[in-house]
């Protein structure tokens, strides 16, 4: 027991004379032993890659994960050194909601089915969402962490070692320069007791050589603590000589996470192509264009003399359910959106082009036939424009 009360008052009393040594530097009453510059600069650099990895490493979390509850238990669950249980992402979770709501309205309906569709897709950008985060963890984010928690702590440590051994160098420096002080201020003060007469004043070359002969502790004090420096200055500026390592291998990281992001937009956009390929294929899911009341009265021709402001009203419903009413007869038409033929009888349209269309007797009213020189097929109403 005693043996530890000495060891701790014997660390407080260093850690005490280290933290006047470091007041009395930032005042500006001591000297301070400078760094080697390139040393400086290599921490000048570490200290730059250790900001801009958190920087880079907290903004990536938060584009993968913008939850911040679902951040802090990931960031538990890791602390735990536990398995993070499987989530469902927004878009899974968006297809699966589709999907429900479409067995309740009905499968057979055309929102039912829609709902389907679209479900399903979502359910697989969902999948291509989950696959990118699993990608982005293992080779970027945890590389990332591993430099933060494992070498920058041990670079972290022994920079403060570094520190600590500078502190008792200047320390030990300032502890002979004191006692060379006091000893050359005893040296030249005259002895009045003593009857023969004696010089009193030294030169400055024998004043320095009766310090070192007097005081061979301060001076073997000092020898130790300039040997402690130097070996832990270049243990660091090894450390912090790897921190291009470092660079390196985020430079790797950095590649792979491009490439995942690049094959899941990759796959978004595949999905998405699929899709509106797919819903363009339906007639009820095409692009729905409000139609004027005007211009739709004038399609549908004049009412009959004896109709009635009832019977309009009734019609007037069935005008805004259909897209546009048919064509009687052969016009002109614009065309609004691009247009992919699904097979031999369907004409591939391109936005802006103008076409001739008619109608067919008995032919889908959300149907037309498109005519372009000598070409011709059926093109949906919904993409067309009449000109007059």
């Amino acid at each position: 027991m005693d043996f530890n009360v000495k060891k701790l008052a014997c660390g407080a009393g260093v850690f005490f004379t280290r933290a006047v040594q470091f007041t009395e530097e930032k005042l500006g009453q001591a000297e301070k032993t400078e760094l080697d510059p390139h040393l400086e600069n290599l921490i000048t650099r570490a200290d730059s890659t250790k900001n801009w990895t958190e920087k880079i490493l907290r903004q990536t979390e938060v584009l993968l994960q913008p939850n911040p509850s679902a951040r802090i238990e990931e960031f538990i669950y890791d602390k735990l050194d536990k398995k993070l249980p499987s989530r469902t992402t927004n878009t899974e979770l968006l297809g699966q909601y589709m999907l429900e709501a479409a067995n309740e309205f009905g499968p057979g309906t055309p929102y039912g089915s829609t709902l389907i569709t679209v479900g399903e897709y979502q359910k697989r950008l969902g999948g291509a969402e989950r696959d990118l985060l699993q990608a982005s963890a293992v080779g970027f984010l945890t590389p990332l962490r591993n430099f933060l928690e494992g070498d920058w702590r041990t670079i972290s440590k022994e920079r403060r070692l570094l520190e600590n051994r500078r502190l008792d160098l200047d320390i030990c420096k300032a502890r002979l320069k004191k006692a060379k002080l006091a000893e050359a201020k005893a040296a030249a003060a005259p002895d009045f007791q003593e009857t023969r007469p004696r010089n009193y004043v030294l030169s400055a070359s024998a004043s320095a050589s009766w310090d070192v002969e007097t005081d061979p502790g301060a001076e073997h004090e000092l020898r130790v603590a300039q040997a402690e420096f130097d070996r832990q200055a270049e243990v660091t500026k090894l450390l912090l000589e790897g921190i291009g390592s470092t660079h390196l291998n985020h430079l790797r990281c950095l590649q792979d996470f491009a490439e995942a992001q690049a094959t899941y937009y990759a796959q978004c956009h595949h999905h998405m192509q699929d899709l509106q390929r797919e819903l363009s294929s339906t007639p009820h899911s095409a692009p729905v264009v409000c139609p004027d009341p005007v211009s739709s009265a004038f399609l549908s021709g004049p009412p009959s003399p004896g109709a009635s402001v009832s019977s309009l009203s009734s019609q007037r419903p069935l005008a805004m359910e259909q897209t546009q009413l048919p064509v009687t007869g052969t016009r002109k038409a614009k065309v609004l959106y691009d247009y992919e033929g699904h097979d031999g009888t369907e004409l591939s349209l391109l936005a802006d082009e103008l076409i001739t269309v008619h109608t067919v007797p008995g032919m889908d009213p959300d149907w037309l036939i498109g005519e372009r020189g000598n070409q011709k097929g059926k093109v949906p109403v919904t993409y067309l424009e009449l000109l007059s």
